[in-house]
């Protein structure tokens, strides 16, 4: 079976949208391929006419400091995510999802961008990249533009990313300042490489001994990477106290939108796991916040 006719290694941001453009509707990008390879091969996605391999376009490789930001490019392999000490120091929700994607051959060829440009509302770096108020930069042939994370995703599967004009380039993620954290944990089936029952990222700031601002993520709970905002709301302001996340909990169980799965968990396992989950990892990103900046 052929999946595809021509194969284009672009060298440049510039080649790899020609190529793209060459072919409207008909040209796919690929970069580590985890996902769309297996989409070809399983008839999810239809065959192409091209496909266009970004792994050796400079602006997508990068990760580095750039003024207030921590940007890290598209076609990074997720390996090198959990290896960066700048990841580890302004990013550890990031650095702990990508360590649990797949297993080594998968983070040695998988990508950040193509994590989210699949779309899935419970993508382990989605997740975390939410809760760090991260900002995607996106190139086409009539420039570049910024969106919030969130405005990428359409429902399961969906991008708003237009895949035979636009190229994911990056996402810039806000250095860590004193008395903030992050943490990410998951639950998943014992295989280990499925997709998690359940997945949870928080950022949080800690000010004399409250939170002062903090963001959670998880997924999947909605069609989308789903923000807990009602729970963020019952906690800013307050110290860690017991009234205060019953109280968040409750929220996150009243407003996630906990759908039941025959290859994952049900609904009702789902909600159940939510309580434990947002636990466990408030307290690691609680506890972390007062280690103040690594490095």
């Amino acid at each position: 079976m052929v999946l595809w006719k021509t194969y284009h290694l672009a060298l440049g941001l510039k080649d790899a949208l020609d190529a793209l453009s060459s072919l409207p509707g008909s040209a796919r990008l690929i970069a580590g391929g985890t996902d769309l390879l297996l989409d070809l091969q399983q008839g999810r996605c239809p065959p192409v006419e091209l496909l266009v391999d970004i792994t050796q376009v400079p602006e997508l490789r990068c990760l580095e400091v750039r003024g207030g930001s921590l940007f890290i490019g598209a076609a990074v392999p997720l390996r090198q995510l959990t290896e960066s000490s700048l990841v580890e120091q302004h990013a550890p929700a990031l650095q702990q999802a990508c360590s649990l994607v797949g297993g080594p051959q998968v983070r040695n060829t998988a990508t950040l961008g193509g994590n989210v440009a699949h779309a899935l509302p419970a993508g382990d770096g989605s997740i975390a990249l939410l809760a760090l108020d991260a900002v995607a930069e996106i190139a086409s042939t009539a420039g570049n533009r910024l969106a919030p994370i969130a405005d990428l995703y359409q429902g399961p599967g969906k991008s708003a990313l237009k895949p035979d004009q636009e190229i994911l380039v990056g996402f810039y993620l806000p250095l860590r300042q004193a008395g903030e954290s992050s943490a990410f944990r998951r639950v998943m089936r014992p295989q280990g490489v499925a997709l998690p029952i359940l997945n949870m990222a928080i950022w949080l700031r800690k000010y004399n001994g409250v939170f002062d601002d903090l963001r959670i993520a998880l997924g999947p709970a909605g069609p989308v990477p789903y923000r807990a905002k009602e729970a963020e709301t019952a906690l800013i302001g307050k110290p860690l106290t017991e009234e205060a996340f019953e109280s968040a909990s409750r929220a996150i169980q009243e407003h996630a939108h906990f759908r039941s799965s025959p290859q994952r968990a049900s609904a009702a396992y789902r909600q159940h796991l939510s309580k434990i989950l947002f636990q466990e990892t408030l307290l690691a990103a609680w506890e972390d916040a007062d280690n103040g900046i690594h490095g």
